[in-house]
């Protein structure tokens, strides 16, 4: 049997990854190793590396970005590839996505966040109400809601953000998720936040459920992931989640194209995770 390795978060971090090891194993068989991205050891005896659960990459940007310097040099084969995972880290890349034909939720990206930058994105997306958060950033960390004429929290002020207008599609409709492996589309979610909140992570008090897939979904969906792959000069995407919503005109606009260390949420599949299973076994043969 090929050796796999999955890596995984560091051993301090504070979300329970037992039920996500757990359908790995079910899925590519007990004995695949786990090893956590901050100290993984020698990686070059696999016949490949997925960096499926490095939750928390980036609470140690320098660190991340070592670990991906030191996988290109040493060769290992890890899919998604790293020149993939290096450009998934930073979210700036919605505005190369955005140049490229995709519609995005609207983003600017400020070097230095200050409240002129505030109310001059107001101004430019005509809402009065804005998300920031870091260009490296997962689970919400450092996202914020805020009016316009609110005042900055310390923790973003000065900081390099990235500012969009609040959709309330979240909170109305939900977030979809649609899931690829291979370029093949295997299932969607939605996403929905609490009460009051605008954040769809569970361990915010978020929930997910199956569902169909909705109209012109899988278009965006697909143009979204071809044209990262062209930009980046790839094959096709070994996994990819697309996530995105509504605007207030009802058009599907990508939030997030996810080909780092997305949930993959296999327990909402028909086929219960079968084709991610393929893709894997396709990829090692």
């Amino acid at each position: 049997m090929p050796q796999i390795c999955i890596l995984t978060a560091a051993p301090d971090y504070f979300e329970d990854l037992s039920s996500a090891r757990a359908n790995y194993q079910r899925l590519l068989g007990d004995d695949i190793a786990f090893r956590h991205w901050t100290d993984p050891g020698d990686l070059a005896g696999y016949d490949l590396v997925l960096p499926l659960l490095v939750w928390g990459y980036q609470r140690n940007c320098a660190r991340w970005f070592a670990l991906l310097d030191r996988l290109e040099q040493q060769r290992i084969k890890i899919a998604n590839p790293v020149s993939v995972l290096r450009w998934n880290s930073d979210k700036s890349y919605l505005l190369e996505l955005e140049k490229a034909g995709v519609a995005v939720v609207p983003t600017l990206i400020t070097e230095a966040l200050t409240a002129k930058d505030i109310a001059e994105a107001a101004q430019t997306f005509g809402s009065d109400e804005l998300v920031i958060k870091p260009p490296i950033s997962g689970g919400a960390d450092g996202t914020f809601r805020l009016q316009k004429d609110q005042p900055l929290p310390e923790e973003i002020a000065g900081k390099t953000m990235l500012i969009q207008p609040f959709q309330p599609a979240i909170e109305q409709e939900g977030e979809y998720s649609l899931f690829y492996f291979s370029g093949a589309y295997s299932h969607a979610i939605i996403k929905r936040p609490a009460t009051g909140d605008f954040r769809v992570q569970e361990f915010l008090g978020g929930s997910e459920s199956g569902t169909d897939c909705p109209p012109g979904a899988q278009g965006l969906a697909v143009q979204a992931r071809q044209a990262a792959e062209q930009i980046l000069g790839t094959g096709t995407l070994f996994y990819a989640r697309v996530d995105m919503l509504r605007d207030p005109d009802g058009y599907f606009r990508l939030m997030e194209l996810e080909l780092i260390e997305p949930s993959l949420f296999f327990e909402h599949a028909a086929d219960e995770g079968a084709s991610f299973r393929q893709a894997v076994l396709t990829r090692l043969a």
